[in-house]
């Protein structure tokens, strides 16, 4: 690509130079301020005035909002009486003025369309004042060299606040008008490659999820060879299995256990449905608030952990190590040692049908407060081949899901470089790293 011949310094700590006839403005003398309503969560409705509030600027409607494919929530048409400095017009930017990690202050959206729209809570809105190319901004503001500016600023721990202040104090950088729209012209066509080419890859990484689930949710209900007879399981929800397999109710394969620990210095676990059983994560602290955990509920090595809330999402796992777990959770031992390979039972109890099954009996009014005991566990028939052939399976599975979950490493690192090369690109070029041409627009 080519460059600038001539650069000036900036005094800018994250832009170096820039190109020469480039202008630095400060913030606030490109934008006026104003404030998204006062309102909460509870003031949204599906009907009335579209809303853009805070989390939506960080998790879904990042650097531009259309609201032809961009649906939003809404709030009562009453507030267009009081409240006209929160209504957006076309090229206004929108802040999140707080975040919960440090990447993403200085996270916005610019509006790119004329419909009437309310900026919502935890919202800072600036209206340009003078005459700019609005796109060519935007990609401005997404920059690294811009957001390392108010990245520097903020203040926070736990929450980053982003304040008019901090906005305020931060420096941009302007080319002429002309290049302005050459480097947006340039920046779209080739951001909305680098897109497509991550979507591909992200519908790689589903098609992939879907295949390994398939893979093992056939190895563990139906096993490894499409040629066996058949028999019907007598369960509906289970179906058929290998003639050859057993079916037995769960009373006769587990006892539940009350085991404390005596000490309390045990390791403390948590179960989920994304990840079975494994230690506490930092943010999970809300099922363990005592200091002192002598006496709390045990579990240990090859030990069927059932969450009892969220059961019915397939929150259950067979842990591989002694722990402590929360008192809302079912601790289950087998009977008969071997009967279960551990990896497999625990395969075998997130697959589809018995998921749904805990779905189905668990009781509560709405899902949130849907409760799966233990008398419901012993009540399931399970299908299961001898602990020999269910080795067999697992060591097939291990084989497969391997082959998997290193294509799916590989797309995950091509995702993370585009989206690296796109972060370079737009800072190369709106910063006059390259020198964007008429004809590389054109390509």
């Amino acid at each position: 690509m080519q460059r600038y011949d001539d650069c000036q310094k900036t005094h800018i700590h994250s832009v170096e130079n820039i190109p020469c006839g480039w202008n630095i403005v400060r913030f606030h003398d490109v934008f006026s301020f104003s404030k998204g309503l006062n309102i909460t969560k509870e003031n949204l409705q599906e009907h009335g005035i579209p809303c853009l509030n805070y989390g939506e600027i960080h998790s879904k409607f990042g650097f531009e909002l259309r609201p032809e494919i961009h649906p939003l929530k809404c709030v009562d048409e009453k507030y267009l009486k009081n409240n006209k400095k929160s209504i957006l017009r076309f090229g206004d930017f929108i802040f999140a003025d707080t975040s919960e990690d440090y990447e993403g202050a200085g996270n916005f959206t610019y509006l790119n369309s004329e419909d009437e729209i309310f900026a919502g809570y935890h919202t800072l809105v600036c209206r340009l004042k003078i005459s700019v190319n609005e796109r060519y901004l935007a990609y401005v503001i997404d920059s690294e060299a811009f957001r390392l500016q108010v990245r520097r600023a903020v203040k926070g721990v736990k929450v980053f606040s982003i304040t008019q202040g901090i906005l305020k104090g931060a420096k941009l950088w302007l080319a002429s008008k002309n290049e302005q729209t050459l480097i947006a012209n340039f920046l779209d066509q080739k951001t909305a490659q680098i897109d497509e080419a991550i979507a591909i890859k992200e519908q790689q990484i589903n098609l992939l999820k879907e295949r390994k689930q398939i893979i093992i949710q056939q190895a563990v209900t139906q096993g490894l060879d499409p040629n066996v007879p058949m028999k019907d399981s007598g369960v509906e929800w289970i179906g058929k299995i290998p003639a050859h397999w057993e079916v037995k109710r769960a009373k006769y394969i587990f006892d539940e256990i009350d085991e404390r620990s005596k000490t309390g210095d045990e390791e403390l676990l948590s179960v989920s449905h994304m990840t079975g059983v494994t230690p506490r994560s930092e943010k999970n602290v809300s099922m363990f608030m005592a200091e002192d955990y002598t006496g709390s509920k045990l579990c240990r090595e090859n030990d069927l952990v059932i969450n009892i809330m969220w059961a019915w999402m397939g929150a259950l796992g067979v842990s591989d190590r002694v722990g402590i777990v929360s008192p809302s959770y079912s601790v289950f031992r087998q009977k008969v040692k071997n009967t279960f390979n551990s990896n497999y039972l625990e395969y075998l109890l997130k697959s589809v049908n018995y998921v749904e099954y805990y779905n189905k009996v668990s009781t509560g009014l709405h899902s949130s407060r849907l409760r799966f005991y233990g008398h419901m566990l012993f009540a399931m028939k399970f299908g299961y081949p001898s602990y020999q052939e269910q080795n067999v399976i697992m060591t097939f599975l291990s084989e497969q899901t391997s082959k998997i979950d290193l294509a799916l490493d590989s797309l995950m690192v091509q995702i993370e470089k585009l989206k690296e090369y796109k972060t370079t690109l737009i800072n190369s070029a709106v910063t006059g790293k390259v020198k964007i041409s008429p004809e590389m627009v054109e390509q």
